[in-house]
């Protein structure tokens, strides 16, 4: 359910309209990184680790020349850096390439190392298989239970020219018919939504699900409220009371399928929220000019 000033207005509709079926009811998870300690602190600068069902978001504050090295990395990872005045320098694959902040840059598997020559903000994303850090998250025990309504983790095609370091600037002017500043790659999809200053209006929210997929929304600046609230199903032991989260920045909220939501900014300024998805989503990539890198990562092929 959109506005119809939203650009998602156009996806196609849900085709379900039975009463939901009884199943795993998961609830949301929550970091909120102001409060709770980090995983991960040394010389370099502290990590806090966050994960959901297929992936894990390692949010970084990095000292001046820390570094940041994966060895035997085993599929491709996402790197954000939301400052444009904190870049880094990223080898991988035997080359070196400076990446400007402000910046997505997707990095390919095996060993590769991140220096941030002036700190800053450093935003990791990883698929599960990196055990390592899934294990040392702060709500590692949070999928014990399989969610069984989510179908296994699998990469889309390998990127056009092969592997290497790739990244894009994230100055993107908005265009009318176009939802947010999507990128993608084997792993992940990152939508680096538009900027909104100042309250959501209320009079223009856009509560929907998504049947089989987790929505992780990381918050960069600005506060929001993710408005949450499970469908009653044919067991009345699945059902839940609504939940309204509070979370201030930075934090990353973990939204399970096929929870309804919506999420509105509060702060008088700045608000800017970052939705991930692991693998990328097949609808938003259909959509023509919304996938902004769409040319280096094809599409899986539609059987």
């Amino acid at each position: 359910m959109y506005d119809k000033s939203d650009p998602r207005s156009a996806l196609a509709a849900s085709k379900g309209t039975a009463p939901a079926m009884t199943g795993l009811i998961a609830e949301p998870q929550v970091a909120l990184f102001y409060e709770q300690p980090p995983q991960l602190e040394d010389a370099s600068g502290k990590v806090w680790l966050h994960r959901g069902n297929n992936f894990v978001l390692a949010y970084g504050e990095a000292a001046p020349g820390g570094v940041f090295e994966r060895k035997g990395q085993p599929d491709e990872y996402a790197v954000m850096l939301p400052n444009a005045d904190q870049p880094a320098r990223i080898s991988a694959g035997g080359e070196t390439v400076d990446v400007p902040g402000f910046s997505i840059a997707f990095v390919p598997p095996g060993d590769s190392k991140i220096e941030m020559p002036r700190g800053g903000t450093l935003v990791r994303l990883f698929t599960v298989k990196s055990d390592d850090l899934a294990e040392a998250c702060s709500n590692a025990g949070a999928y014990d239970v399989a969610r069984t309504h989510i179908p296994p983790f699998e990469p889309w095609p390998e990127p056009v020219g092969g592997w290497k370091t790739r990244h894009y600037s994230l100055d993107v002017p908005k265009e009318p018919g176009r939802f947010g500043r999507i990128f993608r790659c084997t792993t992940f999809m990152i939508n680096y939504l538009d900027m909104q200053v100042g309250p959501r209006d209320i009079t223009k929210l856009s509560p929907h699900h998504h049947d089989d997929f987790e929505q992780c929304s990381l918050a960069i600046d600005g506060s929001f409220t993710h408005h949450l609230r499970w469908a009653w199903t044919v067991n009345m032991n699945d059902w839940r009371e609504d939940q309204h989260v509070f979370c201030g920045s930075p934090s990353s909220t973990v939204i399970p399928p096929p929870v309804i939501h919506t999420t509105r900014g509060m702060e008088a300024g700045d608000n800017q929220l970052v939705d991930i998805f692991c693998p990328p989503r097949m609808d938003f990539s259909q959509k023509e000019g919304w996938v902004l890198n769409a040319d280096d990562y094809p599409m899986p092929q539609q059987t």
